[in-house]
This record gives structure tokens, sequence and C-alpha cells, in this order.
């Protein structure tokens, strides 16, 4: 498999610097303000999440094909490189793109459709070095969780989004990477967290699992500390009642066994398990006050 590369420039189309300067300010503010704009990476991201099911193929891969992969990853992540062989021999397309929301170059990696490599797709901003890991585990089952991680990965330069490949009930739920440690998932995301950097994972409730939460905010098997209580403050001032687990009993949503999470623990780096109930996730509106409250807790590195 040759390896696309699709660089399109990101300013040419317009012919007065005054529209671009206009069209700048309103995307640094919100990246979708402008509805002439369309959103081609939302689309790709839509239709990779409804081809998921939990009767889908998936195997996790092999310890060697967890070896090919981080070198891959590390790889990617580490500079700009001509082809990775080690990506595409595991059925991954690696693409550099440009946004046409924001009009930030990207790279994207995704696993081949319709066979049992089901192993996420990957977004990586190419505008700045790495800086927050942006988590999706339960595509097409935590609903419109991928529409949040996509927000946040534009508010956030520098940003790494991951999306698992497969439902979370797919091969007898084998293929819930936010608990099983043999995934790709995993290893980018150990990758990131070797790095230094701050894992946010995006996850959904049934709002009578948690009634009267609309956020359960947890660090999983990390220490709360600053970044955890500004989110939590960032909630609040927004208006959302949020449950706090490092303070209270959370209805079992506390993300403990999440195995990023542990991997955090490890490697002594900030892990936030962002859970959201149906109400929140189904409003358009709150989801920005959401992405809101993630920027400016100011979870990326310098």
């Amino acid at each position: 498999m040759s390896r696309t590369r699709t660089l399109v420039s990101a300013l040419g189309i317009f012919l007065s610097l005054g529209l671009v300067a206009t069209l700048l300010v309103l995307l640094d503010s919100d990246p979708a303000a402008d509805p002439a704009v369309v959103d081609e990476l939302g689309a790709r991201i839509a239709t990779f999440t409804a081809a998921m099911s939990a009767g889908q193929e998936y195997r996790p891969p092999n310890p060697a094909e967890r070896t090919v992969a981080a070198r891959g990853f590390g790889a990617e992540l580490g500079k700009d490189i001509p082809t990775n062989a080690d990506l595409e021999r595991l059925g991954f397309t690696v693409a550099d793109l440009v946004d046409s929301v924001t009009r930030r170059p990207y790279t994207l990696v995704q696993n081949e459709p319709g066979t049992d490599r089901a192993w996420g797709l990957y977004l990586v901003d190419r505008s700045a070095p790495p800086s927050l890991a942006v988590e999706v585990p339960h595509p097409a089952f935590d609903l419109r969780t991928e529409l949040f991680g996509l927000d946040l990965f534009r508010r956030n330069p520098g940003a790494v989004l991951l999306v698992a490949g497969a439902h979370r009930r797919a091969d007898g739920s084998r293929a819930d990477v936010a608990h099983e440690a043999d995934s790709v998932f995993h290893v980018v995301a150990t990758g990131l967290a070797g790095r230094g950097l701050t894992q946010v994972q995006l996850h959904g409730f049934d709002n009578q699992s948690a009634p009267g939460y609309d956020v359960v905010l947890s660090t999983g098997a990390t220490p709360a500390g600053g970044p955890a209580h500004r989110l939590a403050d960032g909630f609040k001032a927004a208006g959302l009642d949020v449950c706090r687990a490092w303070e209270q009993s959370c209805a079992g949503l506390e993300g403990n066994t999440n195995v990023q999470g542990q991997l955090a623990e490890t490697d002594g780096t900030t892990f936030l398990h962002v859970e959201m109930n149906r109400t929140l996730r189904e409003d358009n509106n709150r989801r920005a006050d959401v992405v809101t409250a993630l920027v400016d807790a100011k979870l990326g590195v310098a």
C-alpha cells in the first residue's frame, strides 16, 4: 500500500486577505462558525462510526503487531516522514490533509474497512507539537462522544484524537479498548502518556444511571490534581451538575478499572475520565459548553 500525501493549500481559495483575516478570527472562537464550510473531517468520522456494530469483525493485535504499531505511531508523532511502512503493514491508510474547518494541517491514520483489523482512526494536528490526547474509546455505543472529541481536537492545536475502530461489544467485548490493554488504541495512548500528555477520555451514560448529574468527572486510578479541579469548576460555572468522583461515589462511573487511567497512574501523568449523560450529549449548545470548559481548563502541555 502506497502512502497518500495530499497537501491542499490552506488559504489559496481566498482572494481577499481581509476575508482570510475575518475567517481566522471566527475560527479561533468557534471552529464551525462559518456555515458555508463543508466539514469533510466530520463527515469522515461519521461514516467511520456508522459502520460499527456489536456484530462486526474484530480481533486484538498480537504482541508482534503491537510492537510494529508502537514503532509506527512513534515515528509518525516524532516527525514528518515520507512514508510509514510499519503502519501500512498493519492495514492503516496514512494521509496528510488540511481540515476544511480550521484550515490546520493534520495527519489521518485510519484502519482498513471491513476486516477484523478494526484498530481505530487517529488524527494528529500538525500545527503545533503534540499537546493533548483526546480519546473516544466507545464510538457508536457512547453516542455522539466522537463529536465532542472532534470539537476538542479542533480547539487544541497539537492535539491527537484517538477513536476506537470497533463497537465495544464486538468480539465478545474484546473490542472494549478502555478495559483491554492489548489494543492499538492502548498502544497509541501509551506513547502519548510517555510524552507527558494529558489524556482526556470521553464517555456517555444513560440519564437514569446517575440521576441529578450531567457529568461524572473522575481521574481513574490517578490522584485528583489541579487539572481535575479546574475542569470540575469549569463545568459547574457552565451550569452543569458535576459528580466529582474523588470526593463522592458516582454510581459506579468512576472509571477506576480503565486501563488508560492505570497507565497514567504508572507514568505519573494526568488522566481525566469524563462521563456525560444522554441529554447533554444530544444538545449541541451544551456540547459547546463542555468543550469550552475543557479548553479553558488548559489541559494541554506547553
